[in-house]
């Protein structure tokens, strides 16, 4: 228990109200439960906590938007939970100076590490942003891979560090850095991006930095780079792992110093820029082939965001349709609905092209689809002719059934041999069931081995077999 510390908690829900209590009664000398923003002003008139515990949605009022005026000590640590699990919602959270958004259904292991971290940190001022004016800035959907997304994106609005966005192709790095640019400090600025593997190896120098007249043949007057026309905001190096090893060494050096001159020019120019890359690729094996800097790589991966393959969120596609359909319908293209059919089906596809294969995909069939309410068979037809996928509407166990088949023909004909074929699959499977699920549950390996099935200490035998990290499957 830490002595003499009271934690002060605002909810509105009974059961998650004393959940809350039970698991934090002992990390506290007083805990206190109110259940709205009446009853939370009025026991703030007599009383000072350490930290406030607070949902959002509250029955008289927005238990963010309410807090500033209730007079609590702007040192006062403020871990917000909320079910509305947008972007919008992180960034409000951070607006206040809150130590830490958790959405719901959140984990009580994850609930009560923030809390100790909160109360051992004590009354310090925390930095807030202004985020009066916050939307989702393009990005939908409230997977649990998706919160982990929000929360970086928030906690990114009160400083200027460089971030590195991974992900697959099609997952939507350009709208997170476009969402990070327009909640940090520099949104009133420019953003500018450029894509490194679209540009001739040889300009890439002179398109990042600019170039006199007269640098190299073509230059037939000053030009300025990317640096200088993103001066005063973000600087987006879209594809960083396709960029030569000759300009990486320029860019570090730029990163190191703040600085830099054009191409063909001696005068140093100040690099006034908040610097986010994105890439595809897997940076490290990069790094350790020799294709990319190791100091660069660790320049740029102050703060990483990894964005979850669409595979890994289809919670949010009925939410990516809709929004497809409606900025179709406001580009001309024809309102749709989708039968539940077609839905499911859309929700069973793995979209190797991610959310932007979805997007063409909803294009497809608001144009060719013959009826107001698109088919089964009209996401099938599309889908197969869309590059020759398998047909959405494989039943999922169909799918595993094969593609054990072909392992196991391919272990049968391979040099060696069959005697371990059941161990290995079984390994292959587990791992693969485990990492599915605790993504699910973001890490908890209770609720992880409830859902399987299986005992929790039989779960943490397994997971360090597979040499899996629960905390990042």
């Amino acid at each position: 228990m830490t002595i003499d510390k009271t934690i002060l908690l605002v909810e509105d829900d009974p059961a998650i109200s004393l959940i809350i209590r039970e698991t934090l009664g002992d990390e506290c000398a007083l805990f206190a439960a109110v259940g709205s923003i009446a009853e939370r002003n009025a026991w703030l008139a007599d009383h000072r906590p350490d930290l406030i515990i607070t949902d959002v949605v509250l029955p008289d009022g927005d238990g963010i938007d309410s807090l500033p005026g209730a007079g609590v000590a702007p040192e006062t640590p403020v871990i917000v939970l909320s079910a509305q699990n947008t972007l919008d919602t992180a960034v409000r959270a951070q607006g206040i100076g809150s130590y830490d958004y958790l959405p719901k259904p959140f984990d009580l292991e994850e609930l009560t590490a923030s809390v100790r971290a909160a109360l051992a940190r004590g009354r310090q001022p925390l930095a807030k942003v202004d985020a009066a004016e916050t939307d989702s800035h393009g990005l939908i959907g409230r997977a649990p891979a998706m919160q982990a997304v929000y929360r970086t994106i928030a906690r990114l609005a009160s400083n200027d560090l460089a971030v590195l966005i991974l992900g697959e192709s099609g997952t939507g790095k350009e709208v997170v850095a476009r969402a990070i640019h327009a909640t940090g400090l520099r949104r009133n600025g420019p953003f500018v991006a450029i894509n490194m593997a679209a540009i001739p190896r040889e300009l890439i120098e002179a398109e990042l930095f600019g170039h006199e007249k007269g640098a190299f043949t073509g230059a037939h007057s000053r030009s300025a780079g990317r640096f200088e026309q993103a001066s005063g905001g973000t600087l987006f190096l879209d594809e960083i792992g396709d960029m030569p090893l000759e300009a990486q060494t320029r860019l570090l050096r730029v990163l190191q110093t703040n600085e830099y001159s054009t191409v063909g020019g001696s005068q140093a120019l100040k690099a006034d820029v908040r610097v986010v890359a994105a890439t595809h690729r897997e940076m490290r094996s990069l790094v350790a082939e020799g294709r990319f800097r190791e100091d660069l790589f660790y320049r740029l991966n102050v703060i990483p965001v990894s964005l979850p393959p669409l595979r890994d969120r289809r919670s949010d596609i009925a939410a990516l349709v809709r929004h497809f359909v409606d900025t179709g319908r406001q580009s001309g293209l024809p309102d749709r609905e989708f039968a539940p059919e077609a839905m499911q089906l859309l929700e069973r596809h793995d979209w190797p092209g991610n959310v932007r294969e979805l997007g063409n995909v909803v294009q497809r069939l608001a144009i060719l689809a013959r009826d107001a309410v698109v088919t089964a068979r009209d996401v099938e037809t599309v889908l197969r002719e869309s590059g020759g996928m398998a047909p959405a509407f494989t039943a999922p166990a169909d799918l595993i059934a094969h593609a054990v088949d072909d392992w196991v023909r391919e272990r049968l004909a391979g040099t060696d041999g069959d005697g371990a074929i059941h161990s290995d699959l079984e390994a292959i499977v587990e791992a693969a069931l485990f990492r599915r699920v605790l993504r699910e549950v973001r890490g908890n390996q209770l609720e992880a081995a409830r859902r399987l099935g299986i005992n929790r200490n039989t779960l943490r035998k397994r997971l360090g077999q597979l040499d899996i990290d629960p905390a990042h499957p």
